[in-house]
């Protein structure tokens, strides 16, 4: 292939920008990545569950960026009923994102049933909306359920959601399995899925040893990561780039030990959790040319990044958005370590590694 690529608007259908100084940190980082589009996650805290709270965030996200069309979603939750599924889709909302009761950032206020919600459905079904879904249960012992086969558990929700609402668009995020791969296959074309950047490339012997790789879902086996490229490398329409790129403060990747006092004097230990996310934004498009490059499938890009998502969600490339990549040379792609903002810092995905494809400026 040439050493130059040419891409209609590249999109990511699913990011996390978070909020506060955090959110003016890496906002612009979304468009230095190479996206033109970028589909926007409500997990923030309190959760964006009221059109009004996500029409007041999309503000402020264009207020930092004007440059890149911010496409937002509601986070499903009681207060998200029928009605305010036709509020949101007057207001140009385009999904609605369902978190299981915490198995992820922010997902204290997920749900634990979703034959409650099959009225919000309904009316998603209705009005066009998408719904998007993190795809894992709770981890449960006496079932012998965990981070590693949560999304295997999931799948018989994704095929009784899909049985029931055959005209409701459905996302499954960021697969991470075979299982996943050859469910969604299966479906009808009402569903897709999203694959992230990060889950082509790890497998769960990178993230043990790791922090900065640990993200939910986690990664999982060779053969899982072998059918996500074979995936993208087949070309099907229904995988598409959704980044699940998720910054966290560089101190809450790494797992802290606290020493404290009880009230009778007495030694008192606790160590932290490690936060779950892998930080992709900056290098986005790049790396994703680097990567299908490394598995036999950069002439899969475009419908990758740009075609397939697009189609899906319905939300065609603009003129003169096209975005140009050129392959590095011999002292060029070195990804750079921490981004620093006010009072925050983060480490991006490859820090240190080097990238095969850069942006033409």
């Amino acid at each position: 292939m040439s050493d130059e690529i040419t891409l209609p608007a590249p999109a990511d259908f699913h990011v996390h920008v978070r909020q506060g100084k955090m959110c003016e940190l890496v906002t612009p980082q979304v468009a230095k990545g190479g996206v033109k589009t970028a589909y926007v996650m409500p997990n923030l805290v309190p959760p964006l569950t009221s059109t009004d709270s996500v029409v007041a965030y999309k503000a402020e996200l264009e207020r930092i960026d004007p440059s890149v069309e911010w496409l937002m979603t509601l986070y499903l939750h009681p207060e998200v009923t029928p009605d305010e599924i036709r509020k949101a889709a007057k207001a140009g909302i385009k999904g609605v994102k369902s978190y299981p009761r915490g198995v992820t950032t922010n997902s204290n206020s997920g749900i634990e049933d979703y034959g409650v919600y099959y009225p919000v459905f309904k009316a998603m079904e209705e009005e066009g909306l998408v719904l998007n879904l993190h795809g894992e249960v709770p981890s449960d012992a006496e079932k012998n359920i965990s981070v590693l086969n949560a999304e295997v558990h999931f799948l018989r929700h994704l095929e009784t959601l899909a049985h029931d609402f055959p005209k409701l668009r459905i996302v499954l995020e960021h697969a991470t399995t075979s299982a996943a791969i050859t469910t969604v296959s299966s479906l009808p074309s009402n569903v897709a899925c999203s694959i992230t950047a990060h889950h082509l490339f790890l497998t769960i012997d990178e993230v043990a040893p790791q922090p900065h790789h640990f993200c939910k879902p986690i990664a999982k086996e060779p053969k899982d990561r072998k059918a996500l490229q074979d995936a993208v490398k087949s070309g099907n329409p229904k995988f598409f780039l959704g980044s699940d790129s998720a910054p966290h403060p560089l101190s809450s990747k790494s797992p802290s030990i606290t020493q404290t006092q009880t009230e009778d004097g007495s030694p008192s230990t606790s160590v932290s959790a490690c936060a779950a996310g892998v930080y992709t934004s900056p290098i986005l498009i790049p790396l994703v040319a680097t990567l299908l490059e490394s598995f036999g499938a950069l002439d899969k890009l475009q419908g990758f990044v740009s075609d397939h998502g697009r189609t899906f969600y319905g939300i065609p490339a603009k003129e003169g958005q096209q975005l140009k990549l050129r392959k590095t040379k011999d002292d060029e792609g070195l990804v750079r370590g921490t981004f620093k903002g006010d009072g925050v810092e983060v480490l991006p995905f490859w820090a240190g590694k080097k990238l095969a494809w850069q942006i033409v400026e």
